[in-house]
Protein backbone atom coordinates (compact mmCIF):
# COMPACT_ATOMS: atom_id res chain seq x y z
CA UNK A 1 0.00 0.00 0.00
CA UNK A 2 1.08 3.76 -1.38
CA UNK A 3 1.84 6.48 0.69
CA UNK A 4 -1.35 8.54 1.88
CA UNK A 5 -1.73 11.67 -0.21
CA UNK A 6 -2.41 15.57 1.43
CA UNK A 7 -5.41 17.02 1.28
CA UNK A 8 -6.35 20.80 1.91
CA UNK A 9 -9.74 21.53 3.10
CA UNK A 10 -12.07 23.81 5.21
CA UNK A 11 -13.36 22.89 8.13
CA UNK A 12 -15.69 25.15 10.57
CA UNK A 13 -13.74 28.58 9.09
CA UNK A 14 -10.40 27.01 9.35
CA UNK A 15 -8.33 25.89 6.57
CA UNK A 16 -6.63 23.13 7.13
CA UNK A 17 -3.70 20.55 5.89
CA UNK A 18 -3.81 16.97 6.45
CA UNK A 19 -2.79 13.26 5.01
CA UNK A 20 -5.66 11.60 2.96
CA UNK A 21 -7.52 8.77 6.05
CA UNK A 22 -6.60 10.97 9.09
CA UNK A 23 -8.87 13.06 11.21
CA UNK A 24 -6.00 14.78 12.58
CA UNK A 25 -4.73 18.11 10.29
CA UNK A 26 -0.95 18.22 10.86
CA UNK A 27 -1.46 22.27 9.92
CA UNK A 28 -3.97 25.11 11.13
CA UNK A 29 -4.93 28.55 10.29
CA UNK A 30 -4.00 31.17 7.65
CA UNK A 31 -5.70 31.61 4.35
CA UNK A 32 -6.11 29.20 2.10
CA UNK A 33 -3.24 29.81 -0.07
CA UNK A 34 -1.01 29.49 2.97
CA UNK A 35 -2.32 26.23 3.69
CA UNK A 36 -2.23 25.43 0.43
CA UNK A 37 1.55 25.85 0.17
CA UNK A 38 1.42 23.87 3.39
CA UNK A 39 0.21 21.08 2.15
CA UNK A 40 2.22 20.88 -1.03
CA UNK A 41 5.56 21.24 0.40
CA UNK A 42 4.22 18.10 2.57
CA UNK A 43 2.92 16.93 -0.84
CA UNK A 44 6.31 17.15 -2.52
CA UNK A 45 7.98 16.62 0.79
CA UNK A 46 6.55 12.63 0.62
CA UNK A 47 5.84 12.06 -3.28
CA UNK A 48 2.27 12.13 -2.92
CA UNK A 49 -0.57 13.46 -4.83
CA UNK A 50 -2.16 17.23 -3.53
CA UNK A 51 -5.73 17.61 -3.30
CA UNK A 52 -7.25 20.92 -2.78
CA UNK A 53 -10.73 21.35 -1.72
CA UNK A 54 -13.32 24.25 -2.60
CA UNK A 55 -14.93 25.73 0.56
CA UNK A 56 -18.02 23.56 -0.19
CA UNK A 57 -16.07 20.52 0.05
CA UNK A 58 -15.98 19.57 -3.31
CA UNK A 59 -12.48 18.75 -4.95
CA UNK A 60 -10.70 21.92 -6.97
CA UNK A 61 -8.10 20.62 -7.70
CA UNK A 62 -5.10 17.85 -7.91
CA UNK A 63 -1.84 17.95 -8.14
CA UNK A 64 0.45 14.63 -8.21
CA UNK A 65 3.96 15.08 -6.87
CA UNK A 66 5.09 10.76 -7.13
CA UNK A 67 5.37 8.67 -9.75
CA UNK A 68 2.32 8.59 -12.00
CA UNK A 69 0.70 5.01 -11.94
CA UNK A 70 -0.81 6.13 -15.77
CA UNK A 71 1.70 8.52 -17.46
CA UNK A 72 0.33 10.07 -21.10
CA UNK A 73 0.63 8.15 -23.83
CA UNK A 74 2.81 9.83 -26.39
CA UNK A 75 1.10 10.39 -29.61
CA UNK A 76 3.61 9.28 -32.14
Amino acid sequence: MGKSGIETYNEDGQWKSRRQGSSRAFDVGGTKAEQQAMGREAAKRDGVEHTIKKLDGTIGEKNSYGKDPNPPKDKN
